[in-house]
C-alpha cells in the first residue's frame, strides 16, 4: 500500500491531473478503511487470521496488477480504494491474533512493540522500490512488483496454526451488540479520544511542515528531509520498545508521549532555520513513533475476548475518518489563524489530552481484566 500510495498520485501528475484531483486519490486509500474497518472487525472476530489475511492479499494484489494493466485515473482510483482496504483488513485481523498469542501482559506489550517495526519498515522499503522500478521500468512494472509482495505475506502466515476449535465455537456467532455499545466502556472511550489525538498529531505534522517550510522559503528537498527525519525516529524509536515496555506500563508511556509532543509542538514554529526544523521533526517522531504499540496493547487487554477484532476495527475507523477530515481543518485554521497556530492551538488539545492518559492508570488496564492468556499444551 505504501509503494501504490507514492506511485498512483505520481502517475497521476504525469497524467496531467490537478493537485485537486490528485488529493482526492490520495483520500482513496483511507476512505475505504472507513468504511471496512468493522466489518473486517467483526470478520476477524468470527474467522481468526488466515481467512482475512488471504482475502486480503488477493483484493490487494488485484489493485496493483489492476493498475499495471490499465493505467489510466479512475482505474487508480480502483487500486487505491482495494489496497487501502485490503490493507486495512489485515492490519486488525494481524493485531488481534499477536494479542491473542501472548501469554501474559508482558509479553503483549513486546510482541506489539516488535509489530509495529513492519509499518515503518514498510514507510520506507515500498516507496523506494516502486520509485526504482519506476525509473528503471516505467509504472507498469512497479505496480507489477507491487502486486506481487502481498502474497509474501501470505507466505508468512501460511502455516499459523488456527485458534482451538472450543475457542473459536464460543466466538462463532458474533454477539447480537451494536459496535458503538463499546464507547459505553470509560477506559476504551478514554483510549479512543487519546489515540484521536496523537493521530490528529502525527496527521497535523505531515500536512502542515510543507507549508511551514514553503512560507520561510525551505527548498522542497529540505523539507522532504525534514519529514523523512521524522519517519526515521519514528521507526527507530520502536526497534527501542521491546526494551522499554518491559519496564513501563503503557499509560506511563502514553503519558510522557503526549506531554512531549505537546511541548514540540509548541516550540515546532519558533525553529526557523531547516536543520532546527528538522531537530523538531525527529524528536516529534520519537514521541509519536512510540505511542501505537501502547495503544495496541491497552485496547487488546480492555476489550471483551470475542469482541476485540471488532474493538481494533472501530479505533481503526475513527483515525481513517480523522486522516480525511483533519487537512482540510488544518488547511482552514492556517488560512485564518496562520500556520504557526496551528502547531500551537495542536500543543494545547495534546497537552490538555495527557489528562485523559493519566486517568489510565485506575482502569482495568493495569490489571488486564479482559487478557485471555493464550492455551498452551
Amino acid at each position: 500500500m505504501t509503494g501504490m500510495r507514492m506511485a498512483a498520485p505520481l502517475l497521476a501528475l504525469r497524467l496531467g491531473y490537478s493537485v485537486a484531483s490528485v488529493g482526492a486519490l490520495i483520500a482513496m486509500f483511507a476512505l475505504a478503511q472507513v468504511f471496512l474497518s468493522l466489518p473486517a472487525g467483526r470478520y476477524a472476530d468470527k474467522h481468526g487470521l488466515k481467512r482475512p489475511v488471504m482475502l486480503s492479499v488477493f483484493v490487494s494484489s488485484l489493485g496493483a496488477l489492476l493498475a499495471a494493466i490499465w493505467p489510466v485515473f479512475p482505474i487508480l482510483c480502483v487500486s487505491a480504494l482495494l489496497c487501502g482496504g485490503a490493507t486495512g483488513v489485515a492490519i486488525i485481523a494481524l493485531q488481534r491474533h499477536v494479542g491473542r498469542l501472548s501469554r501474559d501482559v508482558d509479553e503483549m506489550r513486546l510482541s506489539y512493540s516488535w509489530l509495529a517495526i513492519g509499518p515503518a519498515a514498510s514507510n520506507f522499503v515500498g516507496p523506494l522500490a516502486a520509485g526504482l522500478l519506476i525509473d528503471i521500468s516505467g509504472f507498469s512494472a512497479a505496480f507489477t512488483f507491487l502486486g506481487v509482495l502481498p502474497w509474501l505475506a501470505w507466505f508468512a502466515v501460511r502455516h499459523e496454526a488456527p485458534m482451538p476449535a472450543a475457542e473459536l465455537s464460543a466466538q462463532g456467532t458474533v454477539p447480537a451488540k451494536r459496535a458503538w455499545d463499546l464507547l459505553f466502556e470509560p477506559s476504551y472511550r478514554r483510549l479512543l479520544i487519546v489515540n484521536w489525538f496523537l493521530s490528529a498529531s502525527w496527521d497535523m505534522h505531515t500536512f502542515v511542515v510543507p507549508l511551514l517550510g514553503h512560507e520561510r522559503g525551505i527548498s522542497a528537498s529540505a523539507i522532504g528531509a525534514i519529514l523523512g527525519g521524522f519517519a526515521l525516529s519514528a521507526a527507530l524509536i520502536r526497534i527501542v520498545l521491546p526494551w522499554l515496555s518491559k519496564r513501563w506500563q503503557e499509560w506511563q508511556v502514553i503519558v510522557v508521549a503526549m506531554l512531549f509532543t505537546s511541548v514540540m509542538l509548541a516550540l515546532y514554529p519558533l525553529a526557523h532555520a531547516a536543520w532546527a526544523m528538522g531537530m523538531m521533526s525527529a524528536l516529534l517522531g520519537l514521541s509519536l513513533g512510540s505511542v501505537q504499540p501502547m495503544l495496541m496493547s491497552s485496547m487488546h487487554q480492555l476489550l471483551p475476548p470475542d469482541r476485540q477484532g471488532e474493538g481494533l476495527g472501530l479505533r481503526l475507523m475513527l483515525v481513517n475518518a480523522s486522516s480525511v477530515a483533519m487537512p482540510m481543518l488544518f488547511g482552514s485554521l492556517g488560512a485564518w489563524l496562520g500556520v504557526a497556530a496551528v502547531f500551537w492551538c495542536g500543543a494545547v488539545t495534546v497537552g490538555a489530552g495527557s489528562r485523559l492518559a493519566w486517568g489510565l492508570r485506575r482502569s482495568e488496564l493495569t490489571t488486564g481484566a479482559h487478557h485471555t492468556p493464550k492455551k498452551t499444551a
